[in-house]
C-alpha cells in the first residue's frame, strides 16, 4: 500500500522531504529542525510520523494562537527548549498617523526582499500594530534590508515573545449539508453563493486549498482542509459525518472572517 494515496497528488513532493526528515533524525540520532509549515503540513508530519517510537515531534510559531509553526523532530533523549526553534519576533514601526499595514503589504514585502516563504511565521496585525515572525538564520539580513514596506520608510526591532500580539481564533462552525463534497459545491454552499458564482472565485485564482492556490473546481475536500477566499474569510472542514436520508453530506463547517 502506497503512503501517498492517503494525501493529494501535488503533496508527493512535501512528503517525501518529511519523511527524509524523518529518516534523518534516525540516522543521525541528533534533532532536525525544519523551515515555517502551514497547518497542512504540520498535519502531514504528524500522520507520516504516526505512532513511531524512535522520534518524537514538536511545533512552535511563537505563540499557541499562531498557524504557521517550524516542526523539531527529535530522538528520546533530547529535552527541547523553546529556544531551539530558533525564532525571532520583530515588530514593525511606521507613520501611524498617514499610513494603514495591511497583511499583504507587509508579506508582499519580505517576499520582495529575495527570501523564501517558509523563512517566515505568522504576520500579525492588531489595531495599529505590526508584528512578524521569522527564523533566527535571517535576523542579519533582515535588519540590513527591512526599509520600507510598500511606500512606507520602516524600522524593525525585535521584540521577546511575551510581547506576541495574541490574534483571536474565532470560528464559527456550523452543520451544512451538501450534493457533493466537490470544491466549488462546499464553498458555494459555506459562503451562500450560487455554484457558479463560486466556480469564477475559483477560475479567477481567489481561491486557495489549504494555503495553496488551486483552479480545481473539482477538487473533493477532506476532514481538515482549509479554504481561503479572497474577500470572504475562511472555511475549515471540521468533519464529514456522514449522508443524509436525502443522499447528501452531512458536513461541519468552522468559518472564521
Amino acid at each position: 500500500m502506497s503512503i501517498y494515496q492517503h494525501f493529494r497528488p501535488e503533496e508527493k513532493e512535501f512528503i517525501d522531504g518529511a519523511a527524509s526528515w524523518i529518516q534523518q533524525v534516525k540516522n543521525s540520532y541528533a534533532p532536525k529542525l525544519t523551515d515555517f509549515l502551514d497547518p497542512r503540513q504540520q498535519q502531514i508530519v504528524l500522520s507520516l510520523l504516526g505512532r513511531d517510537e524512535d522520534v518524537n515531534l514538536q511545533f512552535y510559531g511563537g505563540a499557541d494562537t499562531v498557524e504557521r509553526r517550524r516542526a523539531l523532530l527529535f530522538p528520546d533523549y533530547f529535552s527541547p527548549e523553546l529556544s531551539d526553534f530558533q525564532l525571532s519576533l520583530y515588530e514593525i514601526s511606521y507613520p501611524k498617523k498617514f499610513i494603514t499595514l495591511e497583511h499583504r503589504h507587509v508579506l508582499g514585502t519580505l517576499m520582495s526582499l529575495g527570501l523564501k516563504r517558509e523563512k517566515f511565521g505568522d504576520i500579525l496585525i492588531k489595531d495599529d500594530e505590526v508584528q512578524f515572525v521569522a527564523a533566527q538564520e535571517i535576523d542579519t539580513y533582515l535588519m540590513a534590508n527591512l526599509e520600507k514596506v510598500g511606500k512606507a520608510t520602516i524600522t524593525i526591532k525585535k521584540r521577546p515573545f511575551s510581547h506576541i500580539i495574541q490574534v483571536d481564533e474565532n470560528w464559527v462552525e456550523h452543520y451544512l449539508t451538501v450534493s457533493s463534497l466537490r470544491l466549488d459545491t462546499v464553498l458555494a454552499t459555506a459562503l451562500n453563493l450560487s455554484r457558479q458564482k463560486a466556480q469564477a472565485l475559483i477560475a479567477a485564482g481567489k481561491v486557495k486549498l489549504n494555503f495553496k492556490q488551486t483552479e480545481k473546481t473539482s477538487e473533493d475536500c477532506q476532514v481538515g482542509d482549509v479554504i481561503s477566499v479572497r474577500g470572504f474569510g475562511r472555511c475549515k472542514m471540521i468533519s464529514i459525518d456522514g449522508k443524509t436520508k436525502k443522499d447528501k453530506w452531512k458536513v461541519l463547517i468552522g468559518k472564521k472572517k
